[in-house]
């Protein structure tokens, strides 16, 4: 799932089902579907912006200094 959910994407879809359950309508099935899926999005989120932070961190280095690096091969 997290490969092909941008971050956005999985935020916008987390918000939705935090509505959903929020409102009180859902029955409790539905509630705890609601509940997974949110769980996994959170996850999802939560994994995106670990990638990217590591990606800040090979960037700027300790004393703030934007590292020099060579571009990373794919």
């Amino acid at each position: 799932m997290s490969e092909t959910v941008t971050f956005s994407g999985a935020l916008t879809t987390l918000e939705e089902v935090v509505r959903k359950l929020e409102s009180g309508e859902a029955s409790l099935e539905e509630a705890v579907e609601l509940y997974s899926k949110g769980m996994q999005l959170a996850q999802v989120c939560q994994e995106k912006l670990q990638v990217a932070e590591d990606k800040v961190a090979k960037i700027i280095d300790d004393s703030g200094n934007v590292a020099v690096f060579e571009e990373e091969q794919r």
